[in-house]
């Protein structure tokens, strides 16, 4: 039994391993001297645990006593996860180094947080998705806070850890909630004492559970901390923080909702669907007034997870497929924009202010093409693959009779238009600048801004088959 149990749970532990052994190598090594090469090894061995989740045999397997979920959900997310945090660290090495802060820990505590975000996905019970959690958000609090001589990196780290401790706190004292009135911290245990009509100690568990989820896809009013922390940290961080976390929440978040309280269905799509049209109404205006482009990719983010939230709140088949896919896309987009920033450089130092794009398809009129593109796609402007994601998250809104909540999100698109349009305004009719941005871009930052970009436009003709693995997925997890 316990043979079979790990096997399940082998790419888990396996990660886990290699990044002990990276640490003790880094320990007794030259330290910084060997970061670089510990930076691609990392790479590599997540993205190839990637690689072996994908091809991995279909089925559902669950291991010690239900705690662990390995199904076809949990194997999109994790490749999700895995490809884009081999991905972020790829393209941040330059931008690291070149600064002086590619210490060896730093792709180790992000293999350690994807690890927590493998269990996230898997959890099969309210302790194993505490474990998940804190796994990944301990790591992810380091890392904010990594560069030690930024007065507004260590705010960063330091906002990120009270507030997530704060929204830990609020999820214990749902999960105790839950545990009290369910009786069990099992998923497939609770939702058989949700059947019928639901105790209102359980509802309110659940709400207070969904509380700390929001907190950690920054869903409005749980956004506070986003903009600061997506400011002050490091931009290879900040890239990190917008995408393999954010795809872990929204499996975490699926994952209880379905498989813990999928006999409550009505309950809990009013509560996301109001998280949803609040993330997607705040996002959109508010990052109307931002000219740090840190800041406005976080208010970005903030609509965008409301947009997820809202295949969510259909509570459907459709819907979390409709969110997987959306998800996919956004992880995506984000990658190439965030290669983008981090190649925004004045004299060696790094720009995020969004006038000094004035001009800047002039000097570079391939990068500004290629940014042009992604920017039409996190607006939704058609034919670009965004415009898809956010066409099945507002279709499975109208199929699940929210036809209200789709009119919501098509306002709000429209809104959060304005800012991605007016990068675009400033890079090809902005004022001449005298002091452009520096030229140069590491290689590895450029193939991933043109790769983002390449299936931004070529992905229109079938989404690479992510729709198909997407509706796999969702059918494992709402049955």
């Amino acid at each position: 039994m316990l043979n079979a149990d790990i096997s399940i749970v082998l790419p888990e532990i396996t990660l886990a391993v290699f990044a002990m052994a990276a640490l003790m190598f880094g320990v007794y090594t030259s330290k910084d001297k060997v970061a670089p090469l510990i930076l691609w090894v990392t790479s590599a061995v997540l993205a190839g645990i990637g690689i072996w989740i994908a091809l991995s045999p279909a089925g559902t397997h669950t291991a010690f006593h239900g705690a662990f979920v390995d199904d076809s959900f949990s194997r999109f997310a994790k490749v999700v996860i895995l490809l884009s945090a081999a991905a972020v660290l790829l393209m941040s090495q330059d931008f690291m180094s070149r600064r002086g802060l590619l210490r060896f820990e730093y792709p180790i505590l992000v293999a350690l947080s994807a690890v927590g975000m493998m269990m996230m996905v898997s959890a099969g019970d309210l302790m194993a998705l505490y474990m998940g959690l804190e796994l990944q958000s301990l790591a992810l609090y380091v890392v904010a806070s990594l560069n030690r001589d930024s007065l507004k990196s260590t705010e960063a780290g330091l906002k990120y850890f009270v507030l997530g401790a704060l929204s830990s706190g609020i999820l214990l004292y749902g999960a105790s909630l839950v545990y009290g009135f369910a009786g069990s911290t099992v998923f497939s245990d609770i939702i058989v004492s949700a059947e019928g009509r639901i105790p209102l100690g359980l509802l309110f568990g659940l709400t207070f559970v969904i509380m700390g989820l929001a907190f950690k896809v920054s869903a409005v009013p749980f956004h506070m901390w986003t903009p600061d922390v997506y400011e002050g940290s490091p931009t290879p961080v900040t890239a990190f923080f917008a995408t393999a976390p954010k795809m872990a929440a929204m499996g975490l978040f699926a994952r209880v909702v379905h498989d813990a309280f999928g006999m409550a269905v009505a309950d809990w799509t009013q509560i996301i669907a109001l998280l949803a049209v609040a993330s997607m109404f705040l996002g959109a205006i508010a990052a109307i007034g931002q000219k740090n482009i840190k800041r406005l990719m976080a208010y970005s983010s903030i609509s965008h997870m409301g947009f997820a939230l809202m295949g969510l709140a259909a509570g459907t088949v459709g819907g979390v497929q409709a969110m997987l896919v959306y998800m996919a896309i956004y992880i995506t987009m984000n990658i190439g924009t965030f290669a983008f920033i981090m190649s925004m450089e004045k004299d060696g130092r790094p720009v995020t202010d969004i006038a000094s794009l004035n001009q800047y398809s002039k000097a570079e009129p391939l990068k500004a093409l290629a940014m042009l593109v992604l920017l039409f796609s996190l607006a939704g402007v058609p034919p670009m693959v965004g415009f898809f994601g956010k066409f099945y998250v507002l279709k499975a809104a109208v199929d699940a009779n929210m036809t209200w909540l789709a009119i919501a999100g098509v306002v709000a698109s429209v809104i959060g238009a304005f800012y991605y349009l007016r990068i675009v305004y400033y890079m090809y009719f902005g004022e001449a600048n005298d002091d452009a941005l520096d030229k140069r871009m590491a290689p590895t930052q450029w193939v991933f801004l043109m790769a983002s970009a390449a299936i931004m436009l070529l992905g229109l003709v079938n989404l690479f088959g992510v729709d198909g693995f997407a509706a796999t997925a969702a059918e494992a997890l709402v049955n």
